[in-house]
Order: structure tokens, then C-alpha cells, then sequence
């Protein structure tokens, strides 16, 4: 047989075996061209909305076997999302991941319906699987007699080309844990996310937002471990050391580690190199903020440790710093406000709680309380010897 007879053979083939659906990682599935099946998809895709359910039901009754089942699934989760009916599209995604648990394009199809219905919960669980499935196919060994070399190829060019889909992905879940409300649970989406991106700056900005969340719904024990576990890998991460030189000096806990983390976080605000994804000015916003809550921190060790003369210094320094932050600026002039109560200096301290009360933050009524307190004081008179 000639070459030439040969490639024309294998083009008829090629003509004759049409795929039914562009599912990356998945199993295959062929519908012969110019086949029943075929026609009644052809229908499918043809049909007004009104008439395609119908046609997607005769198609997976007259089609009962595996393979085409996956097709029909496929129809299914695509009406269903199309008509906004997002929990049937959800029932009809895991009878396809039954069937063909790494159809990548199911996994894409699933975390879209639950970004659009609003579904944390169901985002991240089919963002996991998507994952997951990239993961398994990254891990794949080369098909028996293939070059190990050409394989790595495939897999690299294959993978490049779902990179939209990976982004869509990576956003939607970061956004919907920023969205949640509930500090326990904003803090688990983005362990979770950190879990699923790590070594990346997306995945080091989630784990940061987890153990400020943790910190925000009182679990301590949670917040350090997340920190530590940061500082492990990287212990020049600017905002773990200061959240946890924060989280000792407010506990009045391991004070000289407090005080080591603080002067670390702010020397390295000297140095550090601006992320793509911010401004100019929004950088020097952020680093403004990081140098003020150190020297605040610092000027907290300070009032632990009774001294008072360093505290107003670092707290006076930080003040500025931190005026674009309305709870670490009244924080930070509550604290100053005892620094000079400390050293007997009522003009300045009443001065400090003002600061304190004068923007919206959880110190205003205790600013308040403190100056109400000043104001009823009486000053004490030494009787004449």
C-alpha cells in the first residue's frame, strides 16, 4: 500500500470520528459523523430553548451506555447554566464526574454556576477539583513506548492552553473569599486558597488574610500556627512578623520576640520591592502603614515593659504613618494617650485620647471614657505646711 493511500485512509477516519465535546483531561468520547448520534446533537445545539430540554432528554434515553451518557450529561449541565438553574446544573455536573471524574471542562462548567449563583462553598469545592485534576495530569507518567521528553512537551503545551480558565478560576475563588463576611469562614476560604496556590504571591496574600481573619474571630491558636507556618518558608514576610509581634505585645506575651519582629518589619518596609499588581502610590501607602504598626507595636512593648519615655517616642512617630488606617491611628493614640497619663502629663494625654476619639474605630468610646474621666478629675492641692 502505497503512503499516499495510507494518509488518505487515515483522513476519511479522521473525517468519519468527530468529538462530541472539548473536554481537557477527560475521557474521549467519539460520535460518528453522519450518525444518528449525531444528528440528534446537531438538533440539540440547533434547537429554540424552549425545545432543547425535550431533545436532550430523547438523546439520553435513546443513548443509555457510558460514553454517551457523558455526552448527554454535558447537554444537560450546559441548559441548565444557560437557564440559570444552577442546582440542577450542579446534580447533572456530579452525574458527570461519576462518569468521568477528570473532565476538566465539567470542573470549569461547575465553578462558574456556583461564582454565578453565589455559592462560596460549591466554588471552592469544584475550584479544588479542578485543581486536583490538574495536578493528576501534571503527575502522569508518559504513555508506555512514548519519549519522556516529548510527554513533559504535551503536558507544558497542553496545560498553556487552559490558562484562561485557570485564571478565571484562581480569581473567582480569591474574590469570593474576600466577599464573606464571617471572619471563621473568610479565614478558612483562604487557608484553603492558600493550599491550593502555594509559592505564588496570590497564595502568600491568602495565607496573610487567613491569619488576620483568625485573629479577627478570636482563634489565636489558628492565627499563629498560619503565621509561623508563613515565616517558616519566608522569614521576611513583613506581615506575619507583624501581625504576631502584635498579637504578643497586645497579649503581653514573649516581649522581646515582639519587639524583634517589630524592628525586623520595620526595616524591611526600607527595602522592600513593590508588587506588580499595586500603584505607586497605593505601595507607599502600604509600606507607610506596615513601618507606622511596627513602631506602634514597639511603642506597646514599651508600655509593657514601663517604659514610657521610648513608648511616646515610637507611638508620636508612628502616629502619621498610620493616619490613612483609621483603627491602628486610634489604637495607636489610645496607647499614647496612657504613655503621657504614665508620665503625668494630662494636657498631652487628653490630647492623644482626642486623636483617638476623633475618627470612627472601636477606641472612640473608650477614647471618650478616658477623657470623660480626665474631665471629672479633680487636681489634687498640697495643703500649706
Amino acid at each position: 500500500m502505497s503512503s499516499t493511500r495510507v494518509i488518505t485512509i487515515l483522513l476519511s477516519l479522521a473525517a468519519f470520528l468527530a468529538p462530541a465535546c472539548q473536554a481537557q483531561f477527560g475521557k474521549p468520547v467519539m460520535i460518528p459523523a453522519g450518525s444518528e448520534a449525531d444528528h440528534e446533537l446537531a438538533a440539540i445545539n440547533a434547537a429554540d430553548p424552549s425545545q432543547k430540554l425535550a431533545l436532550i432528554d430523547q438523546f439520553s434515553q435513546a443513548h443509555p451506555e457510558g460514553d454517551f451518557q457523558i455526552v448527554a450529561d454535558e447537554q444537560y449541565v450546559n441548559y441548565y447554566i444557560a437557564a440559570k438553574n444552577y442546582d440542577k446544573a450542579f446534580e447533572y455536573g456530579d452525574k458527570l464526574f461519576a462518569l468521568d471524574p477528570d473532565n476538566y471542562t465539567n470542573a470549569v462548567s461547575m465553578v462558574r454556576a456556583a461564582n454565578e449563583k453565589g455559592d462560596t462553598e460549591k466554588l471552592y469545592t469544584y475550584g479544588e477539583k479542578a485543581t486536583s485534576i490538574i495536578q493528576r495530569y501534571k503527575a502522569s507518567p508518559p504513555p508506555a513506548g512514548s519519549d519522556p521528553e516529548n510527554w513533559t512537551r504535551t503536558k507544558s503545551e497542553k496545560i498553556a492552553l487552559l490558562k484562561d480558565d485557570q485564571n478565571y478560576i484562581e480569581q473567582s475563588l480569591l474574590s469570593a473569599a474576600y466577599n464573606v463576611k464571617d471572619p471563621a469562614k473568610k479565614a478558612d476560604y483562604f487557608g484553603r486558597f492558600g493550599k491550593l496556590y502555594p509559592d505564588t504571591p496570590e497564595g502568600e496574600q491568602a495565607l496573610t488574610m487567613a491569619a488576620s481573619s483568625y485573629q479577627q474571630a478570636q482563634n489565636r491558636g489558628k492565627m499563629q500556627e498560619i503565621a509561623n507556618g508563613v515565616l517558616a518558608k519566608d522569614p521576611n514576610n513583613i506581615s506575619m512578623l507583624l501581625l504576631l509581634a502584635d498579637d504578643y505585645s497586645e497579649k503581653n506575651e514573649q516581649l522581646d520576640k515582639a519587639d524583634a519582629y517589630a524592628k525586623k518589619a520595620a526595616s524591611l518596609t526600607d527595602t522592600a520591592k513593590k508588587p506588580d499588581n499595586l500603584t505607586d502610590d497605593q505601595w507607599k501607602q502600604q509600606l507607610a502603614i506596615q513601618k507606622g504598626w511596627a513602631l506602634s507595636t514597639l511603642g506597646q512593648v514599651n508600655l509593657e515593659k514601663k517604659l514610657n519615655i521610648q513608648a511616646v517616642d515610637n507611638l508620636t512617630k508612628a502616629a502619621p504613618l498610620l493616619k490613612s488606617n483609621a483603627a491602628l491611628y486610634a489604637r495607636n493614640q489610645y496607647r499614647l494617650g496612657f504613655a503621657y497619663l504614665n508620665l503625668k502629663k494630662n494636657p498631652e494625654a487628653k490630647q492623644a485620647f482626642t486623636d483617638a476619639a476623633s475618627v470612627e474605630s472601636p477606641y472612640k468610646g473608650l477614647a471618650d471614657q478616658k477623657l470623660s474621666e480626665l474631665a471629672a478629675a479633680r487636681p489634687v492641692h498640697k495643703k500649706a505646711s
